[in-house]
């Protein structure tokens, strides 16, 4: 099949500090709920930075199907995403993206009709930002300590950042295009818009998209804390992750995996999917100026946000909810908002933005993917998630006449929405989503 088809979301998943599951995690967004707390990955003692929103008590090895993922052999089940000693081939970032990429699949019910779809057209696409870092950081003691004969030969494997679609793809049976974005904390949004655009265009039938990251370890947090990225409120932990408020000062950092079934809408329709919602649009561009600050005015973000409305073909004034990036940095957030008030100047008083990165902190490459899927369970359940610990608004942003959501959650009826994600390089991607 080619030509532009219709893409739609039939299935969610999410592993993230909110909660274990997709629910669990909404749950908590839309109360307001942080999940940001003192580190417990590692020992805090000598470093800077002694908080970060981590994935509390998963077990790769719990999550189970069955699932029925192969055409020859209805016998052949999928019963566990991962053993113990399989468990221990991978990287934890490759934990958190099956356990939320079986929930996702589980959800969509594709299991029960995988045996009138071609494996061929079905693929994946996970977004990384950096891969196994904790996993080089311990093999690396040991090589320090006690040298080459201790580097174990899954090294490699672990910490390679595909290998969460790679072994996705293994276990779900999916032939497909087998793809993984690392574009910083745009990974995951590009992931999400390129296997789209895959759909769209004929490529694959099914795509199950998303991210995941875990990079809360010493040197993941050691080398942020150094550049001055990270809030230092170790004090105070919920309340450290403050986007857009005027005393907020640096990101808190993450992890977790979020995936979503992406479908050709008319093969969704004919099996009775369950839709959560449409990808409308998709909008990428590049800033050209800084390795880690954005464009003046973000303009690089203007430019993917107008681009996904125009790929959507939406007038700007159709958009009811934008899930900003809005990290809590000081640079970041204000231009972010510039480059929304710009575009939308005419549309001030209808639209609603926020953050949810103040709730689950920032997740890095799995950040674009939960934050998208906010977003579509904000078009389904006609509620807006809050930007928590939003108490001194910015007057820069106050400026701007933008409604930033603070701190509760509304309810409101939303037909279309965005998501924007910005990443160090650079580079930034948007999505637009709407009601099916």
């Amino acid at each position: 099949m080619t030509g532009k088809r219709r893409v739609v979301i039939t299935g969610i998943g999410a592993v993230s500090p909110l909660g274990l599951t997709a629910a669990e995690t909404w749950k908590n967004c839309v109360g307001g709920r942080s999940g940001v707390d003192f580190i417990t990955h590692f020992d805090v003692s000598e470093c800077p930075v002694k908080i970060a929103a981590e994935v509390k008590s998963f077990d790769v090895t719990s999550k189970a199907g069955p699932f029925r993922p192969y055409q020859d052999d209805q016998k052949t089940e999928v019963t566990q995403a991962a053993n113990s000693k399989e468990a221990k081939r991978v990287g934890r970032f490759v934990h958190l993206a099956l356990g939320a990429a079986l929930e996702a699949y589980g959800d969509s019910g594709l299991d029960t009709i995988r045996h009138i779809v071609p494996p061929s057209r079905i693929g994946t696409n996970i977004g990384v930002g950096m891969g196994g870092l904790p996993e080089i950081e311990e093999v690396h003691n040991d090589f320090l300590a006690k040298g080459f004969r201790r580097i174990t030969p899954f090294f490699i494997p672990q910490v390679i950042p595909n290998m969460a679609s790679g072994q996705l793809s293994i276990l779900l049976n999916l032939q497909g295009p087998n793809l993984c974005n690392i574009t910083a904390c745009a990974s995951s949004t590009h992931a999400i818009g390129e296997s789209f655009k895959l759909i769209q265009r004929g490529s694959a039938d099914i795509m199950i998209a998303g991210g995941a990251e875990a990079v809360i370890c010493k040197l993941g947090v050691g080398g942020f804390a150094s550049m001055k990225a990270l809030s230092a409120r170790n004090e105070d932990p919920q309340k450290a992750s403050r986007p857009f408020d005027a005393d907020r000062d640096g990101f808190v950092m993450g992890e977790g995996s979020a995936i979503i079934i992406l479908e050709d809408y008319e093969f969704a329709k004919k099996r009775g999917a369950r839709i959560y919602g449409e990808i409308l649009g998709y909008g990428l561009s590049g800033d050209a100026y800084h390795m880690t600050a954005p464009s003046p005015d973000g303009e690089g973000g203007y430019r993917a946000m107008a681009m996904a409305l125009q790929d959507a073909q939406l007038d700007p004034e159709k958009i009811g909810y934008i899930n900003a990036h809005g990290t809590s940095t000081p640079v970041g957030d204000v231009e972010e908002a510039k480059a929304i008030a710009r575009l939308f100047s005419a549309n001030t008083r209808d639209l609603n933005i926020s953050s949810t990165k103040s709730m689950t902190g920032h997740l890095l490459g799995a950040a674009g993917a939960i934050e998208a899927m906010f977003s579509a369970l904000s078009i389904q359940n006609s509620i807006i998630p809050p930007t928590i610990n939003l108490h001194n608004l910015d007057p820069a942003c106050k400026e701007l006449g933008l409604d930033f959501t603070a701190n509760a959650a509304i309810n409101k009826k939303i037909n279309y929405a965005m998501s924007n994600s910005f990443g160090f390089g650079g580079t930034n991607a948007t999505l637009v989503l709407g009601k099916v």
